[in-house]
């Protein structure tokens, strides 16, 4: 009977993608999307410049980006909208981001774009987006693994939560093959402002958004998580680790913030000592 089993289940595997693991507890199965795993490793040796949202993106010279890859998150349509910079990738983690920005996520055009596969029925527009597994296990204090940073060098097995959507994108672009990776944007300081709503781990806006490159990212009626940078800093020392290990490298090149775990590297040096 076991074996019969077995033999239905591999049929099942074969015809719906599915890998399955044989654990000592029994059965896993992880469904993993057929198009993202045809991206490892597609921009190998490569570097890759992952955007913030801070408000220290209105101090860096977008246009110099025009011919590199780059990663943008949530609300970066509002860049585009002031300025036409697009990212080549684009993501969202935040299931709260994705509901009070759902028409903006949908009209957004750029060449990849990357979602939980929580989110796939959201979308009416699934025009070059690829689906990836989120382990949201960091977040659960059920969880063994509540606020435990973990690393995956599989994005299409899973990708680990781990405080902030920077985190997703370290992962993808090491899935993808990036060697070198530059963070901009990223101000590592939040303000929480008397008028917000707060619940819990969440807050809804009643005013503009101080802590962003624009007033109404998560501007009033938005809701947003408390960043625990405390949390962040730690997943980033650890990401930081995943990188070296493999001889990667993740270098800030944010204009002023309070981020330092990274090397910093001058944003318009970067540029300039290419053109010498």
């Amino acid at each position: 009977m076991l074996n019969k089993i077995i033999i239905f289940i591999k049929s099942v595997v074969r015809n719906n993608n599915i890998l399955y693991n044989f654990m000592d507890q029994g059965f896993k199965f992880s469904i993993y999307n057929a198009p993202l795993k045809k991206l490892h490793n597609k921009f190998s040796g490569k570097r890759v410049f992952i955007i913030g949202n801070g408000p220290s993106l209105n101090n860096h010279n977008l246009s110099l980006l025009k011919n590199e890859f780059t990663i943008g998150v949530n609300g970066i349509f509002y860049k585009t909208r002031e300025s036409g910079f697009k990212p080549t990738f684009y993501t969202v983690e935040d299931r709260h981001v994705m509901k009070d920005n759902l028409d903006e996520i949908n009209r957004y055009d750029c060449k990849y774009k990357f979602f939980p596969k929580d989110y796939k029925s959201m979308l009416s527009n699934r025009k070059n987006c690829y689906f990836f597994t989120m382990d949201k296990g960091y977040y659960h204090k059920v969880s063994p693994y509540f606020c435990i940073p973990r690393f995956s060098s599989d994005a299409s097995h899973k990708v680990f939560c781990g405080q902030s959507v920077t985190m997703i994108n370290l992962q993808l672009a090491y899935y993808l093959g990036f060697t070198e990776v530059y963070l901009i944007g990223m101000d590592h300081a939040y303000v929480i402002p008397d008028s917000a709503k707060v619940s819990g781990e969440t807050i809804e806006s009643t005013d503009d958004d101080p802590n962003h490159f624009h007033p109404d990212y998560f501007g009033k009626g938005k809701k947003w998580h408390d960043p625990h940078l405390d949390r962040v800093e730690r997943t980033y020392q650890y990401f930081k680790l995943a990188f070296e290990s493999k001889d990667r490298k993740i270098f800030n090149s944010t204009i002023g913030g309070s981020l330092e775990v990274f090397e910093r590297i001058n944003y318009d040096r970067i540029f300039h000592n290419e053109k010498n």
